[in-house]
């Protein structure tokens, strides 16, 4: 991340809401009178920021990156003679900051400023999902009936376990060290995994992340989190757009788009049956430039696969998983100062 980009989001005004609203926001109950001071939560936000920014994997290595970076101490407020904070109180401040709705109301105050707000298009927005490996291993996929199951393995290691040819389906089979996570492999032939899966909704003007959601990984759930994130958009009389993949050409996810006064600009899947999408939006200029742009939101699944370090989680259950999903959202910020500089 340049120093432009730090000196942006730092003066953004308004994008880190002020230490009595966040303390507010998630309940001055969370944070403990005794023992090490806490952390400030404005700080804490920050400092996650550039956990994300600079694929820092843990929180101990980000308090060593703090200790000698001095752009690193100005961006998250400490002076230069001011103690770093101990690693395990950082990652109790920030699993209680997990308990309050702070990754959303985040992601609203950058999108409402005025600077942000004129980039962004309400007409023109394209969905699409992918799969966040969940922080559980293979072995632990266990039949919910076995008693033995959280049994201790025995001579002290994991014993070997040979899957091949055993069906595990979902409904009989639960994970013992995140029963949230389900089964799901990405395509025929590939391998399947404990995953969740990770929506994203974007607009298509300046290709900016303005919605996030995360849900069980299931044939369903991509079309389920479009019609979730889309739908208060389409509150208005002018018809909105939806570009997607192949992946969202269903005759029912159709409909609800069009009974929503929507237009489906889907991607036709004419691959042995036939296509949801017919030349009532074909036709038209709008779909082409629809198909074209949505494919800029693989660049933020991209990011926060990478960059971010998301492509496996390390929190257990949905509302955390969520939660740090929805903040790995900050690839908004990396693109904001070129866009404003355009502009100005």
């Amino acid at each position: 991340m340049s120093v432009t980009t730090y000196f942006f989001i730092a003066r953004l005004p308004g994008s880190f809401p002020t230490n009595a609203q966040l303390i507010k926001s998630a309940q001055t109950s969370h944070y403990s009178r005794v023992g090490r001071p806490s952390v400030a939560p404005e700080m804490l936000l920050k400092a996650m920021l550039l956990q994300a920014f600079y694929s820092i994997r843990s929180e101990r290595q980000l308090m060593e990156r703090l200790e000698f970076d001095l752009l690193f101490r100005w961006f998250v407020g400490l002076g230069i003679d001011e103690a770093v904070w101990d690693a395990s109180v950082f990652a109790k401040n920030r699993d209680r900051l997990l308990e309050g709705d702070i990754a959303a109301k985040f992601l609203a105050a950058v999108l409402s400023q005025p600077k942000v707000t004129r980039l962004l298009s309400t007409e023109h927005f394209s969905v699409d999902g992918t799969l966040v490996e969940a922080w559980a291993s293979m072995k632990s996929f266990k039949p919910k009936s076995n008693k033995d199951a959280d049994a201790p393995p025995v001579g002290g290691r994991n014993a070997d376990v040979d899957f091949r040819g055993q069906k595990r389906p979902d409904d009989t089979h639960q994970s013992t060290t995140d029963p949230e996570a389900r089964l799901c492999r990405k395509g025929s032939g590939m391998e399947a995994k404990l995953c969740f899966m990770g929506h994203l909704l974007m607009e298509n003007r300046a290709g900016l992340l303005v919605g996030t959601c995360l849900t069980s990984a299931d044939g369903h759930a991509e079309r389920i989190a479009a019609l979730a994130m889309i739908e208060p958009r389409a509150d208005r009389p002018q018809a909105i757009s939806v570009g997607a993949d192949k992946a969202f050409d269903a005759e029912d996810f159709v409909n609800e788009l069009r009974s929503r006064n929507v237009r489906p600009h889907v991607a036709q899947n004419t691959n042995g049956r036939r296509s949801a999408i017919d030349r009532r939006t074909t036709r038209h200029a709008g779909y082409a430039m629809s198909q074209k742009l949505r494919k800029r939101i693989e660049e933020g699944f991209g990011w926060i696969r990478t960059v971010a370090g998301r492509r496996k989680t390390r929190f257990r259950r949905k509302d955390r998983v969520g939660w740090d999903f929805t903040f790995a959202a900050a690839y908004t910020l990396i693109r904001l100062p070129k866009l404003l500089g355009a502009l100005a």
